[in-house]
């Protein structure tokens, strides 16, 4: 069963015909009519979201059944703001659709997705649609793709037709044609004027096919022929391993080239029994392997999670290893629990379909058990952890308010949902601020998570701009006296306290009290006041950090002296003290990591030096790619992944974290903490 699966993502720019392709597979393989954009009948865009705006918001699986063999095909969004969609399911393919736009050639997407795919070393599969519109040239599209891809894309498939007029296309391997009658395409005759370039290639393959053995190498120069087998195995090895990306052409709405695209999927995408074992670990941290077959002890890894407020949640899995029946109860690695499945399903776009067991490589859904993304499901007697999937960090982030009462009492519970379908979405409550801020990819991501708020969960948010959480700080070490004393006739307050400030890494308390002078009880009273005075600075109200306070001397009463007055007095004292030690305002550092092709790093510098950026490294990944390394003040990149943006048009990510904090420059205004 498990040699009989296809797990295939399929990638895309916006507009690249990807919905429509699916379309086309799922037609050519259910015999049904296929769906429209224009008539929001789709499959895989059934969201309501999705059809008013025309594109993909969410992955969409959608199981095919070609030849005996099974591709579960997985629609992912094509817009950068919805990454993480495609970031999870990459994480579990093992090959994947690349669509190309013929009329617009390779865009920023497409490089951003090819990429993923390279990094996790995934077999791709080239489409060219749209071959069917005016004006395509195929050699120069061809020759993008080669400049951006590698020479390892080579055509499987030739368009055929007079002059530019795009009919049908040649399989390069199989050497047969494929002409469009206006309805279906038919078997046909290479045109003589495309005899010559496709017998080329057809060759160059070949020689390409010789080279990967020494067996075939001697049998090609001894100019015997290469048996169809021989070639298609040889293929098949050089897209496994990244040496071949076929390249096929063909227009998903006249369906042509669909036919042959499945047969490619069968033939040279990797099956499950063609992966190395997956690595996992067991409870005492030690590796494990499993081989994606039935026979092993049953693992899956939850990839995705769906969440709707009738029909509750639902966790997508890939089985790695074994057979997962209605019934068994299995292990659930984070919650450190045991789960019943008593709801087993596989999923075709918004349907859910039950059945009594789900194999080794395949892909099932749990309904009715609350499970996150990256969960790892095992058996009882074999525990396993997959590795985590990692997920962009929020880089662009909102305050929110709710309306109403309402909208404030049901905040926790919405966000909550939010966030267990998206792991990149992120939610803070900030003590210093008094603010509530909300985390995203990106400006359209904030703005579906809104929506849906709104729209799905019947919450309504106003989006304000967030406050800088800054601080303050001493300089220099200073003393300061603190009085506090009351007295009105009965039982009064009497606190004393002498006090010395010093710079620190952070706010800590002693005392060098000597002969009594201030009584040990109290001793905790006057750490509370300084705590306390901490809480405000005196430059512009925001908290200070990293002070040390000693308590030096002091008096007391031994009727009036209480705790209050002491933690009154240390705050007097704290007060006194503190325009003394040289105060500075502090804003808030992050790291960030820039990551873009080389030709893009100089723009992408110049612009950070007028954010007052520090660099710190410059490195190049797995796959030839620039990370930029930088400190950046918080108040520099609220806007950036807009800015990073426009200035790469869409080339460059980043990722932040918080690093510390930093002086702020005598020439920056900092508002008052109100």
């Amino acid at each position: 069963m498990e040699n009989k699966i296809r797990n295939v993502a399929l990638l895309g720019h916006m507009s690249s015909g990807k919905t429509t392709l699916v379309e086309a597979l799922a037609s050519e393989c259910m015999g049904k009519e296929m769906g429209s954009i224009e008539k929001k009948n789709t499959i895989s865009d059934y969201l309501d979201e999705e059809r008013q705006r025309g594109s993909s918001i969410k992955s969409s699986i959608i199981p095919l059944n070609f030849r005996d063999y099974k591709i579960n095909l997985i629609d992912l969004p094509g817009n950068d703001d919805f990454i993480q969609e495609a970031i999870g399911t990459i994480s579990v393919v093992k090959g994947a659709i690349l669509v190309i736009n013929a009329q617009n050639g390779v865009e920023e997407e497409t490089i951003k997705h090819y990429n993923m795919l390279k990094k996790r070393n995934i077999p791709t599969i080239i489409y060219v649609n749209k071959m069917d519109k005016d004006g395509i040239k195929f050699e120069s599209l061809l020759e993008d793709i080669k400049l951006h891809f590698g020479s390892s894309a080579i055509p499987f498939c030739y368009p055929m037709g007079h002059d530019n007029n795009f009919d049908g296309f040649i399989n390069v391997v199989e050497l047969k044609a494929r002409k469009y009658n206006g309805k279906t395409c038919d078997d046909a005759e290479i045109y003589p004027e495309k005899r010559k370039v496709v017998f080329e290639l057809h060759n160059q393959m070949v020689e390409a096919v010789a080279e990967s053995s020494e067996e075939l190498m001697e049998k090609f120069f001894a100019g015997e022929n290469l048996t169809k087998e021989e070639i298609r195995l040889g293929l098949r090895d050089g897209v496994l391993n990244g040496r071949l990306i076929p390249v096929l052409v063909g227009s998903a709405l006249k369906k042509i080239g669909i036919h042959t695209l499945l047969s490619m999927l069968i033939d040279y995408l990797p099956n499950p029994s063609d992966l190395k074992p997956l690595k996992g670990i067991d409870d005492d941290g030690k590796e494990v392997l499993r081989k994606t077959l039935d026979s092993e002890e049953f693992s899956a890894f939850v990839f995705k999670t769906n969440v709707d407020p009738y029909a509750g949640i639902t966790n997508i899995f890939k089985v790695n290893s074994g057979t997962l029946h209605i019934g068994d109860t299995v292990y659930d690695n984070l919650n450190k629990a045991n789960i019943e499945v008593n709801n087993l399903n596989i999923i075709c776009g918004a349907t859910l379909k039950p059945v009594s067991e789900v194999h080794a490589g395949d892909i099932g859904a749990i309904t009715k058990v609350s499970l996150s993304n990256g969960v790892t499901l095992s058996s009882l007697k074999s525990h396993i952890s997959y590795p985590l999937i990692e997920y962009p960090s929020a880089v662009y982030y909102k305050a929110i308010k709710p309306r109403t009462k309402n909208d404030e009492d049901k905040l926790s519970t919405v966000i909550s949902k939010v966030i267990l379908e998206d792991p990149t979405v992120k939610f803070v409550r900030n003590s210093d601020t008094h603010e509530q801020l909300i985390g995203s990819l990106g400006t359209g991501h904030l703005n579906y998570i809104i929506q849906k708020m709104k729209t799905t969960y019947k919450l309504n948010l106003d989006l304000t701009d967030y406050k800088i959480s800054y601080r303050e700080t001493i300089k220099t070490s200073a003393t300061g006296s603190g009085r506090y004393i009351k007295q009105s006739g009965g039982s009064g307050f009497f606190g004393v306290v002498e006090m010395r400030f010093e710079p620190d890494q952070s706010n800590s308390f002693s005392e060098e009290v000597f002969g009594g002078a201030v009584p040990k009880n109290y001793f905790p009273a006057v750490e509370k006041g300084f705590n306390e005075a901490c809480q405000k600075g005196l430059l512009k109200g925001y908290p200070v950090i990293g002070v040390h306070a000693i308590l030096t001397d002091g008096k007391y009463h031994p009727v009036d002296s209480n705790e209050v007055a002491f933690k009154n007095a240390a705050i007097l004292a704290f007060k006194d003290a503190y325009m003394k030690a040289k105060p500075v305002l502090l804003e808030p550092i992050m790291k960030i990591v820039v990551t873009s092709s080389s030709e893009l790093v100089g723009d992408i510098l110049s612009d950070l030096n007028t954010r007052r950026a520090k660099i710190v490294g410059m490195d190049i990944n797995s796959i030839g790619q620039q990370k930029l390394e930088a400190l950046v003040p918080e108040a520099e990149i609220i806007e950036y992944v807009n800015d990073l943006k426009s200035i790469t048009k869409g080339r460059a990510y980043f990722n932040r974290e918080f690093y510390g904090y930093d002086v702020v420059p005598s020439n920056i205004d900092v508002p008052n903490n109100d």
